[in-house]
């Protein structure tokens, strides 16, 4: 009785979605979506958060800039969003944040630059965003990849994270696409591209990771504002797009 309450509770949450603002849209989707059990992620003192990705990620940062929580090198996009509110809201525990994604990443381009852009910093906490390049380069950029070679990338690259950093603990954010968007050309895109976001979910099973809903998150809120007010070309986040996704990310890791 107490689970099916549960469920009646959280689809109502999501079905009154396009009322709600973004705090409660992203909570009321991460909810709908965690697991019972969902990994939640835990605080050291000095802890060290990497955020990972490609131009999403990216956001215009200043790659020269190795200081942590500093807004040159966390860029405009929402890992600023993200670090804002962690600095806040865990303020004790002074928390060091950085950005490290980089315009045109697909898997492989992480896995050549680990060692110096992810592994050299001895994170506590990575975060990563990627697989829409994976995608979208097979249609526009000549490349050859495809779900089946982002999959085993991106559980190499995982496990090899694993095997230098035991104790990291992984949050892995869902490739997303807005239909509607300027470069979403939905009859290529999809349903070709959901098969990327199942295999990231997939991958946050098996590495007992945090995952963040993102395309969720965003269909849920392209009920209360048109596509490209999020995200103009359907890729890229707009301030709103921007908040949106830090909103879900500080909820599934239940750092809210």
């Amino acid at each position: 009785m107490k689970d099916s309450r549960r469920d009646f509770l959280k689809k109502s949450m999501l079905a009154a979605a396009g009322a709600l603002l973004i705090p409660e849209l992203a909570k009321a989707v991460v909810q709908e979506q965690a697991a019972v059990h969902a990994p939640k992620i835990t605080l050291k003192k000095d802890a060290v958060i990497m955020l990972q990705g490609d131009s999403i990620t990216d956001a215009g940062r200043d790659r020269a800039n190795n200081i942590a929580n500093s807004m040159p090198m966390l860029g405009s996009g929402y890992s600023l969003f993200i670090a804002s509110q962690l600095l806040n809201t865990h303020a004790a525990k002074q928390p060091k944040v950085y950005n490290r994604g980089i315009s045109g990443n697909k898997v492989y381009q992480l896995r050549e630059r680990w060692e110096a852009e992810c592994l050299a910093f001895f994170p506590d906490v990575v975060s990563i965003l990627i697989g829409v390049n994976d995608y979208w380069h097979t249609l526009t950029g000549g490349y050859k990849g495809t779900a089946e070679v982002y999959e085993n990338d991106y559980r190499n690259l995982l496990a090899y994270t694993k095997e230098k950093l035991p104790n990291v603990q992984f949050v892995i954010c869902e490739p997303f696409a807005l239909k509607g968007g300027s470069a979403i050309e939905e009859q290529r895109w999809f349903p070709m591209f959901d098969e990327y976001r199942r295999i990231a979910k997939k991958l946050a099973g098996e590495f007992n990771a945090v995952f963040v809903p993102f395309q969720s998150g965003f269909d849920a809120a392209v009920k209360q504002a048109p596509a490209r007010y999020w995200a103009g070309d359907g890729v890229h986040p707009d301030l709103p797009g921007r908040q949106l996704m830090a909103e879900m990310w500080m909820e599934a890791t239940g750092l809210k």
